[in-house]
C-alpha cells in the first residue's frame, strides 16, 4: 500500500472517540490545542503567508524549532510564489511530517460570481435592476456592513460584498442554470493540483474551500463536498475547512450548521470579538476546530491605506490585557485566553518577529474589563 493510499483510509476512517490527539513537532515551551474533532494538535500560534516568498523563508527554520508545527497557504498570496516559498522550506519530504498543512480554493467565489454575471449581462434593464435593489436589501437586512462588526483588513475588501450579493439575489430564479456546474468541481481540483505541486508534496492536512467566503449561500455549493470528498479518497486532502473575514458569525454558524466542515478560520479580535464570541461557542460545541485570523490587525496593519488604526482598538487591548507586551502581542493574548480558539495566525516577517509572536504561546493572564 502506498502512502497517498493509506493516508486517503485514514482520513476517511472515524476519530477514535478517546484519541489522544496527533502531535508533530512537539517541542518544550510551545502549547498546543487541539483542532476540533480533526485530533490535530495545533500550535497556539501558526505560520500566515502574508510574508512567506521564496526570497522571505528562512526565518521559519527558527519557527520550527521552538515548535511551529502549522503552515497556512493559499494559491492566491503572491499569486503562487507563497506555496512555491513552502516548498523550499520544506525541502520536499524532509519536513512534511513536522507540520500540518493548509491551502485554498481562492478561485472559488470568482467562478460563482462569474457564472451569475454571465446570466446578469444578458438579462433586460428592469430585471437587473431589481436584481440590484435585492441584492441590496439583502446587505441592509444582515447588517453585514454593520460598524463594530465590518472591519476592512486589507484594501478593496469591501469591494468584494456586491458581486457575491448580486449572485445571492440572483439563486431565486438562476441557480437552476449555475448551481450544480462543472465549473466548480474543475476549480476545485485544479486548484488542488497546482498547490501540491508548488508545494511539492502528495497531500494537504486541510483543504479552506471557499478561500475567504463572505456569505453562508457559498457553502451550500453542492461541489463543496462532493469534491473533498473524492480528494480525500485519493488521499489528497485529510479535512475541510473554510476561511472568512466578511460576516465571519454567520459564515462560522453555517459552516458548523452543515456539519462537514471540520475547521473554520476566522477574523477574530479585540474589535469584533463581542459579535463573534457566540458564534464561535456554538461552532465548538459541534466539535469544529478554529483559528483566529486578523488578530493582530486590529490593532497594527502592513497596509498604508489603513493607517493609521484607530487609538480606540490599541487602548482597548492595552486596558483588557495587563502587561508590558506590544499591542499586536497582546491581541494574540486575548484571543488564546477564549478556549474555544485552537490558534491564532501570525505573520511572522522576519526572526524578531518568529521570537516575540510564537512567545506568547502557552500565556494565561486575567483580562481587564474592557
Amino acid at each position: 500500500m502506498d502512502r497517498r493510499t493509506f493516508l486517503g483510509m485514514a482520513a476517511a476512517a472515524p476519530m477514535p472517540a478517546q484519541s489522544g490527539g496527533e502531535y508533530r513537532n512537539r517541542q518544550a515551551g510551545m502549547a498546543y490545542r487541539r483542532l476540533g474533532r480533526t485530533g490535530l494538535m495545533v500550535s497556539e500560534v501558526v505560520c500566515g503567508g502574508d510574508p512567506i516568498v521564496p526570497e522571505n523563508y528562512e526565518h521559519l527554520n527558527g519557527a520550527l524549532e521552538r515548535g511551529l508545527n502549522y503552515l497556512d497557504m493559499a494559491p492566491a498570496y503572491h499569486r503562487g510564489r507563497t506555496e512555491e516559498a513552502y516548498g523550499k522550506f520544506l525541502g520536499g519530504s524532509s519536513r512534511r511530517e513536522k507540520v500540518f498543512l493548509t491551502t485554498k480554493i481562492s478561485s472559488l467565489t470568482g467562478v460563482r460570481n462569474a457564472l451569475y454575471e454571465e446570466i446578469y449581462k444578458g438579462l433586460p434593464g428592469e430585471k437587473r435592476a431589481e436584481i440590484d435593489r435585492r441584492a441590496d436589501e439583502m446587505v441592509r437586512e444582515r447588517q453585514i456592513l454593520k460598524p463594530g462588526y465590518f472591519f476592512e483588513y486589507f484594501p478593496g475588501q469591501q469591494r468584494q460584498v456586491p458581486p457575491v450579493y448580486r449572485a445571492n439575489a440572483m439563486m431565486k430564479d438562476y441557480a437552476h442554470r449555475v448551481e450544480g456546474s462543472a465549473k466548480y468541481r474543475e476549480a476545485i481540483t485544479s486548484s488542488i493540483e497546482g498547490s501540491l505541486k508548488r508545494v511539492g508534496t502528495d497531500y494537504f492536512d486541510i483543504m479552506m474551500c471557499p478561500h475567504g467566503a463572505l456569505t453562508p449561500e457559498e457553502l451550500d455549493i453542492p461541489e463543496i463536498i462532493d469534491t473533498f470528498q473524492a480528494l480525500k479518497k485519493q488521499g489528497k486532502v485529510r479535512f475541510l475547512g473554510v476561511s472568512t473575514h466578511t460576516d465571519p458569525a454567520t459564515v462560522v454558524r453555517k459552516a458548523a450548521a452543515l456539519g462537514h466542515y471540520d475547521v473554520a478560520m476566522c477574523a477574530y479580535n479585540v474589535a469584533n470579538g463581542p459579535a463573534m464570541d457566540a458564534a464561535l461557542r456554538e461552532a465548538a460545541s459541534r466539535g469544529m476546530g478554529l483559528i483566529g485570523m486578523k488578530v493582530a490587525m486590529a490593532v497594527a496593519t502592513q497596509y498604508k491605506q489603513l493607517q493609521p488604526v484607530p487609538q480606540w482598538r490599541i487602548d482597548k487591548v492595552n486596558r483588557v490585557v495587563p502587561g508590558e507586551w506590544k499591542a499586536p502581542l497582546k491581541a494574540y493574548i486575548w484571543a488564546l485566553q477564549n478556549p474555544n480558539v485552537t490558534a491564532v495566525i501570525s505573520n511572522l516577517w522576519d526572526e524578531t518577529y518568529v521570537k516575540e509572536n510564537l512567545g506568547v504561546a502557552g500565556v494565561k493572564v486575567e483580562l481587564q474589563p474592557a
